[in-house]
């Protein structure tokens, strides 16, 4: 998905967002690429991911924000309300909800209504536990609403052993509601692992089986996704089998401009191939903090809070963090580079949560120039750690180099040997611990719909 791509089919009334600032010497005054504008920031997001709830009936591995259990901090329903009055005030295009899950919030119809009659389109992401028929009919009368359905398997093998057992056929039985109910173009959103790059056409088959879009992310070593990012991100063979696959499928599949690292194979991708992170995109989170990445949950990446004075805007315009990620960034070792100008470095996130140096090469540098970086980062044992796990269990191993980690699932083998767990389709996933049914769970005794 490209970040144009990602809108709603009906689009919202009145002007797009404006540059944050008249051109200053740095700023090219008449730029020839649209990406040139979005580097400088603009006066206000052209999207926003918004994750609602830490509640989550899945564990996923791979979970960028380590999401199980509710947190009580959460913003209130009026809260949210309030946060939705000032996107439309500064004229946000759609926000991008997700978790956790956030159709486990009793509030979440309420504020997908009232963003809605407010002029800001939503996406929502959902493991589609709770896409009923009579949801998926709700859903398909609007205009202002798209679905996103997270399914990282073809098949059920695959799936399940990232998301959960049963989760393929809950995401399986979402998409026929949806079909159902006569809502095509819905999106089937799938990061691509190790595991399943060898699914793509099954995946793309999947897609147009149900009338959806498929969208491909990348596996990012963010929140539990830290601890088996080494098991499940790409091979560099399947790095070049992924690029091959969207040059010659990528005007019907989105992206999310998750692949510009790929761009160094050769041609670059669709797409902005920028890192948006602070400058056209940012992340909310379930208590009002405010990231520049939805991938970097950290305090590095922190530049505010929408309960503090002057809300989201205040954060989004005058932030220190922004304003210093809208300037010039050094490519710093990248920039001899021949690719520097459509890879532009990489992921920041990536880079950060592998230990590497933000003005250094991506860890997944087609070129190769991220390996001899990785392979220091594994003695020195400089990896930051993602913060805040809210996963179900409150049991921890040691991460894969060693030291203590606040994310993962591990088994009672591993408790006993304070040893990982490879993530290997081999590995019989431990069922979730039973839950009480408080409010820290609000799927609890819930039956998802046929």
């Amino acid at each position: 998905m490209t970040l144009l791509d990602a809108r709603p089919e009906a689009p919202k009334p009145g002007p797009p967002p404006t540059p944050s600032a008249p051109p200053s010497p740095s700023t090219p005054a008449k730029p020839g690429r649209l990406v040139d504008l979005f580097e400088y920031g603009l006066d206000s997001p052209i999207c926003l991911t918004w994750e609602l709830t830490y509640a989550c009936n899945l564990s996923c591995v791979h979970c960028l924000s380590s999401s199980g259990r509710r947190d009580p901090r959460e913003l209130s329903t009026e809260e949210c309300k309030a946060v939705i009055d000032e996107l439309e005030r500064m004229q946000v295009f759609y926000v991008n909800i997700g978790g956790g899950e956030p159709t486990v919030r009793s509030d979440f119809w309420e504020l997908v209504d009232y963003a809605t009659a407010h002029k800001v389109g939503v996406k929502f992401s959902t493991n589609g536990v709770k896409i009923t028929p009579e949801v998926a009919q709700k859903l398909a009368s609007s205009d202002y609403v798209d679905v996103q359905i997270s399914l990282d398997g073809a098949t059920a093998e695959v799936n399940d052993h990232v998301r959960g057992p049963g989760s393929y056929a809950t995401a399986m039985r979402a998409m026929q509601n949806m079909k159902d109910a006569g809502f095509t173009g819905f999106k089937i959103s799938v990061v691509c692992t190790r595991q399943n790059i060898p699914q793509l056409d099954e995946f793309k088959a999947i897609a147009d089986e149900y009338g959806a879009q498929l969208r491909l992310t990348r596996l990012r070593p963010s929140g539990r996704g830290a601890d088996v990012w080494d098991e499940l991100h790409p091979l560099p063979e399947q790095q070049r089998e992924l690029y091959d696959w969207l040059v010659a499928n990528g005007d019907n599949v989105l992206t999310g401009d998750s692949f510009f690292h790929l761009s160094a194979y050769g041609s670059a991708l669709p797409g902005l191939n920028l890192c948006g992170a602070g400058r056209v995109v940012c992340l909310i989170d379930p208590v009002g903090d405010v990231y520049a990445c939805p991938f970097a949950i950290h305090d590095e990446f922190l530049a505010g809070n929408v309960r503090e004075t002057g809300g989201f805007q205040e954060v989004w315009r005058n932030s220190e963090l922004f304003t210093r990620l809208r300037k010039p960034q050094s490519g710093g070792a990248c920039t001899s580079c021949s690719f520097f100008d459509s890879c532009k470095g990489g992921c920041m996130a990536a880079k950060f949560f592998t230990g590497l140096p933000l003005d250094g090469p991506d860890p997944e540098c087609v070129r190769g120039f991220g390996e001899a970086a990785l392979e220091k980062r594994k003695m020195d044992g400089s990896i930051p750690k993602p913060e805040g796990d809210h996963s179900h269990s409150t049991v921890r191993g040691p991460r894969r180099d060693g030291k203590p980690s606040s994310t993962g699932l591990i088994t009672a083998d591993a408790v006993k040997t304070r040893r990982p767990v490879a993530v290997t389709l081999s590995l019989t996933r431990p069922a979730h611990p039973p839950v009480s049914a408080c409010e820290e769970n609000p799927l609890a005794g819930f039956t998802p719909g046929h």
